[in-house]
């Protein structure tokens, strides 16, 4: 079982290093150095998310949702992934102390087989400036 989780492991670092290109979303105006984090805290319900098995050619989706838990205002200045085959989408307006906001992520299987992992970081002016995010999917061919 040991060695299945190891070859596990190099097989999602493999996927990932495969995938050399990054898609990038940046607030249009946003101001790059350093950011007043005073007391933002983001926190996300969710930090990784597995969608199974999917048929190789889907373009399947899902939404990371966090909260500001700090006391100022939380702003998303950029968001990037992995793979030019997972956009991120989010909103670049500021998130008050206590309210929600949404990165909504879509991965489009097409030219996939197998494992795949994808990584989506996420930068703020939180105390915690990045945030790494993940989904994995098992990618299925119909092959005929």
């Amino acid at each position: 079982m040991k060695n299945f989780f190891i070859l596990f492991l190099a097989v999602i670092s493999l996927v990932t290093s495969y995938c050399g290109s990054t898609t990038k979303k940046s607030v249009p105006g946003s101001v790059s150095g350093s950011m007043d984090t005073g007391s933002v805290k983001i926190f996300f319900r969710e930090y990784e998310h597995h969608f199974g098995k999917v048929a190789e050619g889907e373009k399947i989706g899902y939404t990371f949702t966090f909260e500001n838990k700090g006391t100022a205002d939380l702003i998303i200045s950029a968001v990037t992934t992995s793979c030019g085959c997972t956009v991120p989408k989010f909103d670049s307006r500021p998130i008050s102390p206590g309210r929600t906001g949404n990165i909504e992520i879509v991965f489009n299987t097409s030219g996939r087989n197998g494992i795949q992992a994808k990584t989506i970081t996420v930068k703020s002016n939180a105390s915690t400036p990045v945030i790494l995010l993940r989904i994995t999917a098992y990618v299925v061919t119909n092959d005929k």
